[in-house]
């Protein structure tokens, strides 16, 4: 199945002050790691945020940690919204900060 990409406001935001090189990395990374498999978790790349609502998942790229939410619509389709796209050192901060555990 292929799912829709949708960025927040912050989330582009944070790839209009990324470098170029960074931008193409992290819009490439997106389109081959979350197009079609975004919940498919991995040792390195995909990672299922354990006991948070939101944020669930973080892809690593390089020294970049792009957050995002997986949802499907009533016909069956997916969505992915990449919620924010931090550095690695920010990236820690910004999760506790903003990230919502289950309840």
């Amino acid at each position: 199945m292929r799912y829709e990409i949708i960025f927040s406001p912050e989330a582009e935001n944070d790839i209009a002050m990324l470098q170029a090189s960074d931008r193409a990395k992290a819009l490439d990374a997106i389109e081959i790691f979350l197009r079609y498999e975004p919940e498919k978790t991995s040792k390195s790349r995909i990672k299922r945020l354990r006991e948070m609502q939101h944020p669930q998942y973080r892809l690593r790229i390089d020294n970049l940690r792009t957050f995002y939410d997986v949802s499907y619509t009533n016909d069956g389709g997916g969505i992915v919204e990449i919620l924010r796209i931090k550095e690695k050192s920010e990236a820690m901060k910004w999760l506790a900060e903003f990230g919502r555990r289950e309840e």
